[in-house]
């Protein structure tokens, strides 16, 4: 490690490139620094030296970011996170706070879980900020990175099955918030409504799937394996609401959490139907890296969810 080198980099010009690839605009950084625009002009020029690039082009909409400015973006996130950690109080007010929370968090959860504990979070804390993210395959990497907070997915409860499907890394801490059963949605007048439901009508319809953890199998199509027999997957999407709304004009069917499908079926008029088969519930649960166990403001805001979920589970 080149200390001396390091020590020569002015952490407030990488913060200022930061938000210069951000907005796009001197006139905009500078508001959001609340320096004049010739002293953000300034640290640009010291950075396009630092860097030996010219870091932006002008035109006609202000400024495009250069190769070399793309390829840093993701790396001052990092850094900026991470001095954000650094600095941070060691108590936590919630009243006076302007702290920002990233979470990770799958679809469902925004119509199924927050509005448990949303309201009592702006309620303590109305000045903070929570910037959500999608759940993704590199969620738990994040995590561990500070780049998040928190994440909130499903999660099977058998480990067994946990196995297959996802299992965190050792030093990911995580909290059961919300237990949920499997249904079935179709559209009101599907043909197989006017059948018998079971298994067999159930795998002679072609399926929905939701791509989780960058996988397009989950553990139902594992338990089905198990019995021989195989879902017929007609189309993956990334999202629920995606999923749902395949079913509002064709004959696929989609299996999601119940709470989900009970309320998407009011929103789209859609159909709910029971999985014809024995499956084990799944939890939704609260993950956060072991490293943050202390930090004040993710304890309060986890206590919240805690406190605010305990009769879901």
């Amino acid at each position: 490690m080149d200390l001396g080198k390091l020590a020569r980099i002015d952490l407030n010009l990488l913060v200022c490139l930061n938000v210069l690839i951000e907005e796009l605009s001197v006139t905009r950084s500078a508001h959001r620094l609340c320096l004049s625009q010739s002293a953000v002009s300034k640290s640009l020029a010291k950075l396009r030296e630092q860097f030996d690039d010219p870091l932006f082009i002008r035109h006609a909409h202000g400024l495009r970011p250069t190769p070399k400015s793309l390829f840093l973006k993701p790396k001052l996130d990092i850094l900026i996170n991470q001095l954000e950690l650094i600095t941070q109080p060691e108590s936590f007010e919630p009243a006076t706070s302007e702290y920002r929370f990233h979470i990770a968090a799958v679809e469902s959860v925004y119509p199924l879980i927050l509005p448990h504990f949303l309201p009592a979070i702006f309620k303590q804390a109305p000045n903070i900020n929570i910037s959500t993210h999608s759940w993704a395959d590199d969620t738990f990497s994040k995590l561990q990175i500070g780049e998040l907070d928190f994440g909130i997915t499903g999660k099977d409860i058998d480990i067994n099955d946990a196995k297959l499907t996802m299992l965190p890394p050792s030093n990911i801490c995580e909290q059961e918030i919300y237990r949920d059963e499997q249904k079935c949605i179709v559209r009101r007048d599907h043909p197989i409504l006017q059948q018998p439901w079971n298994m067999a009508s159930y795998l002679s319809l072609r399926h929905v799937q939701v791509r989780c953890d960058g996988n397009d199998r989950w553990l139902l199509d594992y338990r089905l394996a198990d019995i021989g027999k195989e879902r017929d997957i007609a189309i993956t999407v990334p999202d629920f609401n995606s999923a749902a709304s395949l079913c509002t004009y064709t004959d696929f069917i989609f299996t999601a959490p119940s709470h989900f499908n009970d309320w998407i079926a009011k929103q789209m008029d859609l159909v709910v139907l029971p999985l014809p088969m024995e499956f084990p519930p799944m939890a939704y649960t609260l993950f956060w890296h072991r490293d943050r166990e202390n930090d004040p403001a993710l304890n309060w805001l986890r206590n919240i969810i805690k406190d605010k979920t305990l009769h879901l589970r």
